[in-house]
Formats: structure tokens, sequence, C-alpha cells
């Protein structure tokens, strides 16, 4: 039980509003780690189901999500993000 609960987060939006979402990947990219969180109340079958991508900061034994201020990092992270997503597709084939 443990692990499954470890598979969740809750994450807080601008307006105080909190979203618990699971832990739907962890990716690495230039020195940095990323999740893609998705949204508990989207369904798993939903093609259309926003991912929330976040910067994951660890701080000794601590860590937690960070939004991703910058766009250029966020576009970048999105396009290898897509990129996986791609050759995932063309392995499949």
């Amino acid at each position: 039980m443990a692990d499954e609960e470890q598979n969740y987060v809750e994450i807080l939006d601008e307006e105080g509003n909190v979203t618990r979402c699971e832990i739907y990947d962890v990716i690495d990219m230039d020195d940095k780690t990323y999740a893609l969180l998705l949204p508990l109340s989207e369904s798993e079958e939903d093609d259309d189901a926003e991912v929330i991508v976040m910067e994951y900061i660890e701080e000794g034994e601590d860590g937690y999500f960070q939004n991703i201020d910058d766009d250029e990092e966020f576009q970048r992270v999105c396009e290898y993000i897509q990129s996986l997503e791609d050759d995932e597709e063309e392995n499949e084939e």
C-alpha cells in the first residue's frame, strides 16, 4: 500500500486549488528531472487527458515539484516527450 501511495501527489495551482495526480512518468533531460502528472479527475482512457509537466527537485531526503517558468525550457521538455512518444509508436509498428 505504501508503494501505491507514492504514485500519487497533490499539487497546488496559482489559485490555491489542490489537485490529486498520478505520477504518470518521470524523465531526465539536461541534468534535470521532470514529472508527467495525470490529474485523477481525468480518465486514463481519455486520449485528450491533460498531462501536467513539472520539474522535480530533490533537496536532501525531500523532494518537491516546481512549475517550469521558462517558456523555452517548457517547449524543449514537451518536444522531448513527444519524441519519446513517436519513438514508442514506431517500435510498436
